[in-house]
């Protein structure tokens, strides 16, 4: 396979899902539970949902009945995420009902999460432009609003490789590059984020949310490696006569289960 194979979008997103469950911030749950109380079902916003990983993964975790609502543009992955729910229960056993909207969730408004008690969202901050990024705080004031999942840019691979850096820098370019007129944050997302947070008087929590992708995760670890790779010569197309020996390297060391590689993230609860 070569560095441009890369999976489709949903399958990719179905073999990364183990990871982000295990990296997720789980303590910043502890300041959520206490305002999901109550009868009524709990309305949950994910935005951007995918198929539906972060909302599997949440809605375990949380006490009493819930109500999901998944925003996604792409309509087949909603439907998978909404058909993922099934027998999903809360942590207490309480039930849990799905519904979703599919569109341009940053084009959500205040009155559109009205009846949320909480917002979610997983991987998203670091595809979004600074312009998107103020809309999406400020349909999430007035709830909590927990980011989970997002890039910083820092990426560690051990054995090191004098490629690396190289690679690193043309990727993050790859994350801030201007697509349709928007100048995506990449990197920069999440202080971005907790920036408009605090503009707005709202108060944000940070947690680190790395990936540790050892051998028992090779297969991820090949995967990421090949978009990863695969993104930086796109931004920087002269990367691509050198990487072709760096990605035999790194994918017979992944194959081998010599590969161990770190990809850091951080997580952000706003006004929990």
């Amino acid at each position: 396979m070569t560095v441009e194979e890369t999976l489709p979008f949903a399958d990719w997103l179905r073999l990364r899902e183990p990871a982000d469950a295990a990296a997720r911030a789980e303590d910043l749950l502890d300041a959520v539970r206490p305002r999901l109380t109550g009868d009524a079902p709990t309305v949950i916003h994910d935005l951007g949902s995918g198929t539906g990983s972060m909302s599997r993964w949440l809605a375990s975790r949380l006490p009493g009945p819930q109500h999901w609502v998944l925003h996604d543009r792409d309509a087949d992955l909603l439907a998978r995420a909404a058909e993922g729910m099934t027998g999903v229960t809360a942590a207490d056993g309480a039930p849990i009902t799905v519904r979703t909207r599919c569109g341009d969730l940053t084009r959500l408004s205040a009155t559109d999460l009205a009846d949320g008690a909480l917002v979610t969202a997983s991987a998203l901050l670091d595809m979004l432009s600074a312009e998107e990024i103020e809309r999406v705080v400020d349909a999430c004031v007035g709830r909590p609003a927990l980011f989970a999942i997002s890039v910083t840019g820092r990426v560690r691979l051990d054995p090191a490789d004098p490629l690396d850096a190289q690679v690193e820098a043309a990727f993050n370019d790859h994350q801030r590059r201007t697509v349709d007129g928007r100048r995506l944050l990449g990197p920069d997302a999440v202080a971005a984020t907790a920036a408009a947070f605090a503009r707005r008087g709202v108060d944000v929590r940070e947690r680190p949310s790395p990936w540790h992708l050892g051998p028992e995760q090779a297969d991820l670890a090949a995967e990421w490696f090949r978009g990863w790779l695969g993104a930086a010569c796109e931004q920087r197309p002269d990367l691509a006569g050198p990487a072709r020996a760096y990605a035999q390297r790194r994918l017979a060391d992944a194959a081998a289960g010599r590969l161990v590689v770190r990809v850091e993230h951080r997580d952000l609860l706003a006004g929990g």
